[in-house]
């Protein structure tokens, strides 16, 4: 297939707003395709590419940019061919050699197929297909049950990881995406709740749990192994030995756990998330870092056990054979709750021990992994909210010389893109102003005389008072006193909240 080809489908996606004329664009692409291409247009229409990252940022683009071709002729497997060498270039004249790639696929382009893949590349491809939509797609192109493929999806980590398997084979080719050991699953999420009220509201009676600051761990085990992964599917196992010996004392042969692993002061007080986090650092003393911040582990979920999927059964039927296999003080704190004032004094108890909140939990409700549904829902003191920076603003005075004021967005999955709630430069240290300075920099993709526009890939913990009717932003709606509590380096943009969950938390407002 030409690269046209799918250009042209996702121009066509970007310019409707309707799911459904959205999923039926993309179905009609799917069948066009041959089982090889199927992986890379997959991706591609949705915002990534095969290889993931692969280092390139807008310098890099912007120089490799020529003037475009008045017709096209790159076909979809030789841009992924190109991308592949990219992706493997190390070392010393790579990043010319990266420039002379990317200039001679991108001076072969049209305007609209450049266009594309600098919006590709640089993480900016703004169409509204976004991965709910190329599942049902996918389901609706292989004929199979929207809820299978989202399934499979979950397991597999993607809809790219599943499409050529799912349009060749079918309903055969999904029975090898099922839960299995050592390979991640995507860790199920939370919904923000306004407080226990509304929690309680939602679910009736709820399961309630502390929520931890500290670092999302799924553990696998079969038999002495162990690994754990971090909430990006990485390894950390090496980081944390005192967690994979916790893991692989327990009774059980095989088994998935999900927790948050985090360092305790030694009146049993949860230390600071950026304290607990150094032991995830690229340069590690793992044996001085054990002594100096020694790592505890606090289970909330079990997800397999001995041969069992465990994902379908109940959050409670879950939690009880969790209960079983590990000891009391490497679970979450745990209660169930129908009323407000028990809810609250939960809360309170939780807070009064350091913590930052606390979970509310359907019991009945299955591990939906990848997904975040109304059956999690989070409380917290105060009101905050994963933004991405989308831009930042020049200080004045004793900020000077330092990007300072950042604009902030939510995930819009409805239109795609980000929408705008306001601007904070409260919050901030000195410290955080040297740091996000260096870093939005690195990610620069415009400038005029006092704003910096940067990728969205950063990733900002924001306190606010309320959420207000605002004509000034496009979506409507600013935060009050918005400020800076933290950056989450452990979170990605897909992890951000969307603007959805503003809405709702806007309430009366909207």
């Amino acid at each position: 297939m030409l690269l046209a080809t799918a250009v042209e489908t996702s121009f066509r996606i970007a310019s409707t707003t309707k799911r459904l004329e959205k999923a039926d664009l993309l179905t009609g692409l799917l069948k066009q395709l041959n089982p090889e291409e199927v992986e890379i247009v997959v991706s591609f229409l949705s915002g990534v590419t095969r290889q993931g990252r692969i280092g390139i940022g807008y310098a890099t683009l912007r120089e490799a940019k020529g003037p475009a071709a008045e017709s096209g002729n790159l076909d979809i497997l030789e841009v992924d061919r190109i991308l592949q060498e990219v992706a493997g270039l190390r070392g010393p004249g790579s990043e010319q050699r990266k420039r002379e790639l990317l200039n001679r696929m991108l001076t072969r382009a049209t305007e609209n197929e450049q266009k594309f893949l600098v919006s590709l590349l640089g993480g900016e491809l703004r169409q509204g297909a976004l991965e709910g939509v190329m599942l049902d797609a996918l389901a609706k192109a292989s004929g199979l049950p929207a809820e299978r493929v989202r399934r499979a999806a979950m397991m597999a980590g993607g809809a790219a990881g599943i499409a050529r398997a799912v349009l060749e084979n079918g309903e055969a080719g999904l029975s090898q995406f099922e839960i299995r050991l050592f390979s991640p699953v995507q860790p199920m999420l939370a919904q923000t709740a306004e407080d226990v009220a509304d929690a309680l509201d939602e679910l009736g009676e709820a399961a309630l749990e502390y929520k931890f600051d500290g670092a999302r761990v799924q553990a696998h085990k079969s038999g002495d192994e162990v690994v754990l992964f971090s909430r990006r599917s990485n390894d950390v196992s090496a980081a944390i030995p005192e967690i994979v010996q916790a893991v692989r004392s327990l009774p059980a042969k095989e088994l998935i756990l999900d927790g948050e692993v985090l360092s305790l002061d030694p009146q049993g007080r949860p230390r600071p998330f950026q304290t607990s986090m150094r032991r995830f650092g690229r340069k590690l003393d793992v044996e001085r870092m054990m002594s100096e911040l020694p790592m505890s582990p606090f289970w909330f979920d079990l997800l397999y056990l001995n041969g069992a999927p465990l994902i379908d059964e109940s959050q409670a039927r879950r939690f009880s054979e969790l209960e079983r296999l590990a000891p009391t003080e490497m679970l979450a704190p745990r209660t169930m709750a129908t009323s407000v004032n028990r809810a609250e004094d939960f809360l309170h108890e939780a807070l009064q021990q350091g913590h930052e909140g606390i979970m509310a939990k359907a019991p009945n409700a299955n591990y939906a992994a990848g997904a975040r549904g109304q059956s999690w829902l989070k409380i917290k003191r105060a009101r905050t909210l994963d933004l991405i920076v989308l831009a930042a603003e020049w200080g004045n005075g004793r900020r000077r010389g330092w990007l300072s004021n950042l604009h902030l967005g939510a995930r819009d999955t409805e239109r795609g893109g980000f929408a705008m709630l306001g601007k904070t430069f409260k919050g901030l240290t000195d410290e955080m102003l040297a740091r996000q300075t260096q870093e939005l920099l690195k990610l620069e993709i415009a400038r005029d005389s006092y704003i910096v526009h940067v990728e969205p890939k950063l990733v900002v913990e924001i306190a606010f008072n309320e959420i207000q009717v605002s004509p000034r932003y496009k979506s409507g709606l600013a935060l009050r006193f918005a400020r800076v509590k933290r950056y989450r380096p452990d979170k990605s943009a897909d992890d951000a909240d969307t603007f959805g969950t503003v809405r709702k938390l806007a309430g009366a407002v909207v």
